[in-house]
């Protein structure tokens, strides 16, 4: 093998399918690689021939300009592959193994991976804790957006699928495994939802809808979701959830109409850096902090707030100079008062995986019909960025090597 084609960003709001290198078991020197990784050996990593590989919020924020990160930057962190080469230490994954791979890098072996903390593993990013495929200021591993991806620490790091035939049924469903639906789950479990809960997911895209999901499956008794794009709030009642406009007034008020109280006992913020102020209508001006200050008004005391939406130091297209730096004017106070316990980060995604699994494969999860998941090839990837940038209510599902049309 020496070809590979993947998805790359250009520049602000571009990106293109481009020729790049077919891994090999060495770090080499590329867009956004570390330099003290370059040259790092993987004997514990396999290459992956991708079986599917989604587009993500995360990294839209990337291609709209709204990170530090390089030209020719490889994207994708969410990625469902075919194991075809195992370094010479990999002992139990297999040749042939389908494998969904957690966008967290993690090594195993590091007091937090011992710990479950794959998000922040001490020893995969020389800059600081955590890592991810394809993403900026993450120790440079090269994203899975393309038609073959080296994973490393694969005997820890790969989940793979117990039967392959009925891995490549539920195909659409498992691809959420390695980002998504964790993401969400993890978001749900860290705001306390439990039987019988009510929740405010702030946040209609994929990671939302995966959130509101996963409420219901945690048993929640209703589930409210908020957003200002009316298609995205139409995906959400698709599957038993309140949706409410935030850009059409307070949220508190909309919630009070469907619940009687002003509170819900468990919020999400599902939306992140890029949060625009509530109220505005479509024309709202951004307003970093609206989501977090918002869902402390509305998470009764003594409640939980999880927050998966992403959050970043450097952000050079912020409203003002402290956003840019990733300070927010966040009203700690009243989160104080009110006794709010909060959780950030990146998921741990190893710590859930396994378990949502099963309850895709039981058929207790239907999450690419809650995130209206469609499947494109690689080639269709710039048009994927551009309607889910737009607004599209879609989860794109890119197909570098026809497994979905096959």
């Amino acid at each position: 093998m020496s070809g590979n084609k993947a998805v790359a960003y250009k520049s602000p709001g571009v990106v293109e399918v481009i020729d790049t290198p077919y891994p090999t078991f060495e770090l080499k020197d590329g867009p956004g690689v570390n330099p003290a990784n370059v040259g790092r050996k993987v004997p514990h990593g396999v290459i992956l021939r991708t079986v599917t590989t989604n587009i993500c919020g995360s990294d839209q924020h990337m291609v709209r300009g709204r990170t530090t990160a390089p030209a020719d930057l490889v994207l994708g962190h969410e990625i469902t592959g075919e194991v075809i080469e195992t370094g010479p230490d990999v002992e139990f994954i297999k040749v042939g193994d389908i494998v969904s791979v957690p966008f967290n890098i993690s090594c195993g072996r590091c007091r937090n991976c011992k710990e479950a903390k794959t998000g922040i593993c001490l020893n995969v990013n020389p800059d600081r804790p955590g890592s991810a495929y394809g993403y900026v200021d993450m120790g440079g591993w090269v994203g899975g957006q393309a038609e073959y991806v080296l994973v490393p620490y694969a005997d820890w790091n790969l989940l793979k699928f117990p039967d392959r035939d009925q891995a490549l049924e539920k195909i659409m469903d498992l691809t959420m495994l390695s980002d998504i639906l964790p993401t969400g789950f993890h978001g749900a479990v860290s705001a306390g939802v439990t039987v019988g809960s009510t929740v405010y997911v702030a946040g209609a895209g994929p990671v939302g809808l995966a959130a509101a999901a996963a409420s219901q499956l945690l048993g929640a008794a209703v589930v409210i979701v908020g957003d200002m794009n009316e298609d995205r709030l139409a995906q959400a009642r698709s599957f038993g959830c309140e949706a409410i406009n935030v850009g059409a007034g307070d949220p508190a008020d909309q919630i009070e109409q469907i619940l009687g109280v002003r509170e819900v006992d468990c919020g999400i913020d599902a939306v992140g850096f890029e949060a625009r102020g509530h109220g505005g209508g479509a024309g709202a001006q951004e307003a970093p902090a609206t989501v977090l200050n918002s869902l402390m008004d509305l998470t009764a005391a003594g409640g939980s707030l999880g927050i998966p939406g992403l959050y970043v130091t450097g952000d050079p297209g912020a409203a003002d100079d402290a956003a840019k730096k990733g300070n927010l004017s966040l009203s700690l106070g009243t989160g104080w008062a009110k006794s709010l316990s909060f959780t950030t980060g990146q998921c741990p995604v190893m710590k859930y995986n396994r378990q949502l699994m099963m309850a895709i494969l039981h058929d207790r999860i239907h999450i690419a019909k809650a995130v209206n998941a469609q499947a494109i090839s690689l080639a269709e990837a710039p048009r994927g960025y551009a309607e889910f940038d737009a607004g599209a209510a879609t989860k794109y599902v890119l197909d570098p090597n026809g497994y979905l049309s096959n």
